[in-house]
C-alpha cells in the first residue's frame, strides 16, 4: 500500500489509474490516499452510527485510520497552560468536573481528534483506596505512605468508584454530551502493577528496586496488592463505561521493568483478570492496552484478551503486526519526537506507519504521549494529514 498526501478534496480515478494520472476537482481540502499495489481505490461509504475508531477497534471496515493522541489535552497547549496558571493544582484541575470537562474538550475544539480522552490520571483512584497521594509539580506522584507489609496491604480498601470519584462519572456523561458521537469518548485506568510500582516506591522510579524487593522475596504481599488493584480497576471500567466512556485504555507503564517470566507472575495474570471480569459485564466495549518499551513482551500481550494493543515507536509497525497476529486491532506507533520535525517529516512517518499497519484494526497514535514544547501547528498537521487519509 502506498498513500500520497493532496491539499485537494477530491480527484477523480479510473480503476487501473496510478498515481500519476488523477484529474483534480476544484475544492480544496488535504487528503491522502492510499493504495494497494500502485492502485487507487475508491473510497468506501461508511456508516456513521458509532464513532469511527469503535469501528476500527472492532475489525470492521472503515475509509481511514481514526486518530487521537495520547497526551492530547496537555501542556503543549497554551489554553492549558493557561488553566494552569490559574490552578496550579494537579488534582484541582484533574477532579474539578468543569476543569476536567475544558481541559478535555481543548484538544477536540482545535484539532477534531476521533478520540476525546477523559483528561485525568491514573492515580486518581488511590484516595478511594485508603492511600493518600499527591501529585507535585516538577516532581510527580508522591505516596505519603508506601505500604511494605503485609499488615500495610490489609489497610488498602475495596474502591467504590461511585462514592471516590463521582466527578470522573459526571464528566463523562457531559463529554458525550458534548462530542455527540462524533468521536469516541475515552477513560482509562492504570494496570495493577503500575499501580503497585508507584505505590510500593512511593513515587516515579528509575531503578524499581523496592517493588522487585517485595515481588521476589515477599511476592504473597504484593499478590495481594495486585488482587486488589486488579478488582478495583475492573469496577472503574465498568463505572466509566456506564457513565459515557466507549473504550477503556490500560496504562501498564512499568511492566516492562519486568522480565518475560516475571510479568507472566505479576503483570499478565491481573490484566487478564481485569478484562475477563469487564467483558463479562460489557462484551462490547473495546479495551486497549498500552505498555511502553513493550517490544520484548509483545508476543505476550495478547493473551490478556484486549481488543487493542498500542504499540510504542520502538517497535517497527510491520514488525508488530507480524508478531501480534491478525486477531488484535493496533494502535501507534509513530515517535512523539517526530512533532518537532518539518510538516513534510511529520507527513512522511505518518504515511509510512499507516502503510505498514495495513488497511484495517489500526488506529492511528503516537508510541507515546506528547512531549512538553511540541509546537500546536505541528499537532495540528498531524491530525490535518491523518484525518485526509483514505484507504
Amino acid at each position: 500500500m502506498s498513500c500520497i498526501y493532496s491539499s485537494v478534496s477530491s480527484f477523480s480515478i479510473s480503476s487501473n489509474s496510478t498515481f500519476n494520472s488523477w484529474r483534480l476537482n476544484s475544492k480544496s481540502r488535504p487528503t491522502i490516499y492510499c493504495a494497494v499495489g500502485g492502485t487507487v481505490a475508491e473510497p468506501k461509504v461508511v456508516s456513521a452510527a458509532e464513532p469511527l475508531l469503535l469501528n476500527a477497534a472492532r475489525g470492521k471496515e472503515v475509509d481511514r485510520p481514526p486518530v487521537w493522541l495520547m497526551r492530547q489535552a496537555g501542556r503543549y497547549m497554551k489554553s492549558y497552560q493557561a488553566i494552569c496558571e490559574k490552578y496550579p493544582s494537579f488534582r484541582e484541575r484533574s477532579e474539578n468536573v468543569d476543569l476536567v470537562v475544558e481541559i478535555s474538550l481543548q484538544p477536540w475544539h482545535d484539532f477534531r481528534p476521533d478520540g476525546v480522552i477523559l483528561f485525568s490520571d491514573i492515580l486518581t483512584p488511590l484516595s478511594g483506596m485508603n492511600i493518600p497521594f499527591d501529585i507535585v509539580k516538577g516532581k510527580g506522584p508522591v505516596i505519603f505512605d508506601p505500604p511494605s507489609t503485609a499488615a500495610d496491604v490489609e489497610k488498602v480498601t475495596e474502591f467504590i468508584p461511585e462514592e471516590s470519584v463521582p466527578y470522573v462519572g459526571e464528566a463523562l456523561a457531559i463529554l458525550r454530551k458534548e462530542v455527540n458521537n462524533e468521536a469516541a469518548v475515552l477513560g482509562f485506568v492504570g494496570a495493577p502493577f503500575t499501580l503497585a510500582s508507584y505505590v510500593v516506591e512511593g513515587g516515579s522510579s528509575k531503578n524499581f528496586t523496592k517493588i522487585k524487593k517485595l515481588a521476589f522475596s515477599q511476592p504473597k504481599i504484593l499478590h495481594s496488592l495486585l488482587q486488589k488493584f486488579a478488582t478495583s480497576m475492573a469496577k472503574y471500567i465498568r463505572y466509566q463505561a456506564d457513565k459515557g466512556a466507549q473504550a477503556v485504555q490500560i496504562f501498564d507503564s512499568w511492566a516492562t521493568e519486568l522480565s518475560p517470566v516475571d510479568f507472566e507472575e505479576f503483570s499478565l495474570p491481573y490484566l487478564k483478570l481485569i478484562v475477563d471480569s469487564v467483558k463479562q459485564t460489557h462484551p462490547d466495549l473495546p479495551l486497549i492496552l498500552y505498555a511502553s518499551g513493550s517490544g520484548g513482551l509483545l508476543e505476550r500481550l495478547p493473551l490478556t484478551g484486549v481488543d487493542v494493543i498500542s504499540l510504542d515507536w520502538t517497535v517497527d509497525m510491520a514488525d508488530g503486526r507480524r508478531r501480534l497476529g491478525p486477531n488484535v486491532a493496533v494502535q501507534g506507533n509513530v515517535d512523539p519526537g517526530v512533532l518537532f520535525g518539518s510538516k513534510e517529516f511529520i507527513t512522511n512517518r505518518i504515511n509510512d506507519t499507516v502503510r505498514k499497519a495495513g488497511k484495517s484494526k489500526h488506529i492511528l497514535n503516537l508510541g507515546h504521549g506528547i512531549k512538553v514544547g511540541t509546537p500546536e501547528e505541528n499537532v495540528a498537521h498531524f491530525f490535518e494529514v491523518a484525518k485526509g487519509l483514505r484507504y
